[in-house]
Formats: C-alpha cells, structure tokens, sequence
C-alpha cells in the first residue's frame, strides 16, 4: 500500500524539555467519518486504494505510518489571562510530512489519548467538537485566511464523559507547525537559555529563514511574527470571524489560525459579540481581537527579552518599542482591508470616517455584517428594507461619491469588493444543522455545506438558504474538552 509519507522529524530531535515521546492511545472500534480528498492531494498523499477499515487504523492511531515519530510538544499559556504550564494533554504528533522534498507540514492526532501533560483530563475529544473544527478550519482555508487544516475524523467507537456521554472521535490535523507563542513561554520558564536559542533558530529555519544571518535574531523574528499576526487577525475582522478562545497558547508562531473551539462567526455587526460560554467578561470578544493580538505578542516579546541584548534594560526597551508599533502596523492593515470591502482605491483623509460612519449605523441597526457588504456589491440578499433606511442612503450617497474619485474605474473596484467579501460564511445555525445530522450519522448536511464553500466568494445556485442569519440572538459556543 504506498500511500505517499514522508516523513522527516526535526521536532522529535530536540530535548526532553521540548516533549515527550508517547503514541495515540488504541481504540477498540475506529470508523473513518470523512477524509479530506483534496487536502490530502495538495499533500501527495493517495488513499484511494486503502479500505475502508484500514484509513480508520491509521487515522485512529491504531495502525502508525513507517517513518513517524510521535511525540507530545511541551508548551505553557496565559489562559484568560492566567499562566499555566501545559502541553498535548490530548494530542500527539505523528511527524512532519515534506511535500516536494520542501514544504514541511505537522501532522497531528487530536483526542488520541493521555500523555503527561494531561493533568485531570482523558485524553480525548468528541465527535462534534471535531466536525467542528474540520468544518470551519477548511472554511476558514477556503476564504483564502491561513489556517492549520483538517485531513480526517474517525469516530472512536467509545463514549465519552462531558456533561453526558458523547461519542469519541480524533481529527487529524495539518499545520505548517505547531509552535506557539506558549512554547516559547514554557521554554522562557524554564530558565535554560541554551534551550531558548535552540528554539529561536528552530524556528526561524521553519517559518523565517530569511533572517538566519540577522544580528539581531530574536528582535527580528518578534517584528517578523507579529507582523503576520497584525495580517491574520485583520483577515479575521474581515470575514466576521471570532476565534473565542485567544490564550497564548492557541496563537501560533507561523501565522495560521489554530484551534477551533468556541469559534464562530457573526452575523448583526455588534463589536462587542461573544459566542464563548466561558468568556463570561468578553475577553475575546470580536473588537478585543486586536488588543489581546497585541497582549498576546507582549508575552512572546518577554521570552525573548535574554536574546534581544545581553544588557537587559537595552533589551526590554527595545522589545517594548517593536510591541508598541503594533497598533500602527494594525491599523494600516486594517483600514487597508475596509478599503478594498469597499472597493476604494487610493487614500483620501475621510476614508476612516466613511467606514466607522458605516460600521455605526450597522451596529445600531442590527446589520447583518457579511450581508451588508452583499448588498452594496448589487447581489441578492433576500430581505433588503433594512438598507432604505435615510441615514444609510446618506451614507451610501458618500460611499459613492468616494469611489467616482478612485483611481481605477468602477468595474475593478467592484471586483476588488467581490474578492474580499465573501458571500456566504458558515452561519452558526448551519454549522449546527451539520453536527446534530453527523452525530446521528446522516452526513449529508455537512457535506452540503462544506461544498458551498468551495467558492465563498463567488455566486452560486442554491445559497440563499445559506446567506440568512441566525435567528437564535442567544447562541453559544462550548469549548468540547
């Protein structure tokens, strides 16, 4: 059965201090749910001429590919602002697969089982809480924002105890790394500075080799990281997106969107919108994305602060000027990316006004925030009485006239809008459509779904049902550990 692996475990050749060397948990009944065909061919991988009821042995754990060294990585978090010393309390890296002999990809077991960085937990997850992740991540993938992705699911065969029992389940994910800011935070608490170089060279040689002869390599690759960060959570604000859960461990080093738990996406524009069961204070609330960016990036800017200069005043002054230039590095991205939403080129002074003018009239009218931007590039919404509001149509008088300055014509300015807006999004409400239809066994709805997406920003026949928010103003997430 040749299958495509090929594995090459750099990760497994650091210290004990970085891991631990452990294997997936057996489970006694594997059945595969969905394999991702097309991930799986971006990764040269062919499973088209395995059973069945091998995928489930190999994508359970059960059966190991050759060439795998599985392991569970060390790492700490500030959780809701708490540090706490972690780790893969229930994951387990199989190994990093190369592509083309260059590109290096994770692949990861999530629910595979204790390690000892388990503390009180089982080890596992549940299947909806999987679908979930396979469902948004490859949403996420395919509104073109970087994101770790989803190969697999198989269910377990066995219950598992949340607040009732729940069928088990493992994903398999697949992730450029997996490094985080709470990687550099566990290493930082262990005071070995030998092992904080090691990880700063790991990871510049992964994810910034562009800066392996820098002079100043830690300063470098903080500005280096938070530059992506700034890029991916503009993206985020893009698209609606709340992560829900933005501890120092779930942010990762390379710049993708990592774990899907509470995760969702809004529809009436509210800043302030938490769909987070355990963010009673709004933590992580959609407008607090970018501030906690920066308090997350603070804390990596710590670790680094024994390499930045070996005079530690020199080093903290430095670190904390490259953390303070956050907010303008974000915010040229961000009124950039509510630019393009409208489909303005060039810049002229009252371009902010235009669009916070806009953004307040859709909080105070309950705009659905994705629709709304529908609406403006001409494509149907159903309902649309919402917009012969005076106020918007003032507004909407100024938007135009705006884009008559432009310098580009109207037709690539529309086309500017249809590439940034997406015209659907997973709406709450479908995505849990998808998960009651799977934990009854009837893919279908998830599959349907999924197949929506394989152009957001396109039209398409069939989406309208697709495009109507939520009518539930109290739903919640739950994070599925």
């Amino acid at each position: 059965m040749t299958i495509g692996w090929h594995f090459d475990n750099t990760y497994s050749k650091l210290s004990d201090t970085f891991k631990e060397k452990v294997k997936p948990t057996p489970v006694h009944s594997p059945e595969l749910v969905v394999l991702n065909d097309r991930l799986a061919k971006d990764l040269t991988l062919d499973f088209s001429k395995v059973e069945k009821k091998d995928l489930s042995q190999i994508f359970s754990g059960n059966t190991l590919p050759e060439g795998s060294s599985t392991l569970a990585q060390a790492y700490a978090g500030h959780q809701f602002g708490h540090f706490t010393m972690l780790g893969d309390g229930r994951a387990v890296l199989l190994g990093e697969h190369l592509v083309n002999n260059t590109n290096r990809f994770d692949v990861q077991f999530k629910g595979s089982g204790r390690t000892s960085f388990s503390r009180s937990g089982d080890g596992r997850a549940v299947l909806g809480p999987m679908l979930r992740e396979y469902i948004i991540s490859e949403a996420i993938h395919s509104l073109k924002i970087p994101t770790t992705r989803s190969l697999a699911v198989v269910k377990t065969g066995e219950k598992i105890v949340r607040e009732n029992l729940l069928p088990g389940a493992i994903l398999t994910r697949v992730a450029s790394s997996h490094i985080r800011v709470g990687t550099f935070q566990y290493i930082a608490a262990k005071q070995n500075i030998n092992d904080l170089n090691t990880l700063v060279d790991y990871t510049i040689n992964r994810h910034y080799p562009e800066i392996k002869s820098s002079k100043n390599k830690a300063l470098d690759l903080l500005n280096l990281v938070m530059e992506r960060q700034c890029k991916l959570v503009v993206n985020w604000m893009r698209v609606g997106f709340i992560h829900g859960v933005m501890n120092t461990d779930n942010m990762a080093i390379s710049g993708e969107t990592i774990d899907y738990g509470p995760c969702a996406f809004m529809d009436n524009y509210n800043p302030k919108t938490v769909f987070s069961s355990i963010d009673k204070f709004g933590r992580y609330s959609f407008s607090n994305q970018p501030p906690i960016t920066k308090w997350n990036l603070s804390r990596f800017a710590e670790c680094l602060i024994p390499l930045i200069d070996n005079n530690e005043d020199k080093a903290i002054q430095l670190a904390t000027e490259a953390i303070d230039n956050f907010q303008n590095i974000y915010e040229e991205k961000w009124l950039n990316m509510m630019r393009d939403k409208l489909g303005l080129f060039g810049k002229t002074k009252d371009d902010k006004k235009l669009i916070d003018d806009l953004l307040t009239w859709m909080e105070k009218n309950k705009a659905d925030y994705t629709n709304t931007f529908c609406y403006l590039m001409n494509i149907s919404i159903g309902n649309s009485s919402l917009y012969d509001d005076k106020e918007f149509i003032n507004w909407s008088n100024n938007w135009k006239n705006r884009i008559s300055i432009n310098d580009n014509s109207k037709e690539k300015s529309l086309e500017l809008m249809k590439e940034t807006n997406p015209i659907i999004i997973p709406r709450n409400h479908k995505v849990e459509e998808a998960l009651k239809s799977a934990n009854e066994d009837n893919l279908e709805v998830m599959n349907k779904l999924l197949s929506k997406f394989d152009n957001p920003y396109g039209e398409q026949e069939g989406i309208e049902d697709y495009q109507l928010p939520s009518l539930d103003d109290n739903y919640q997430t739950f994070c599925g550990t």
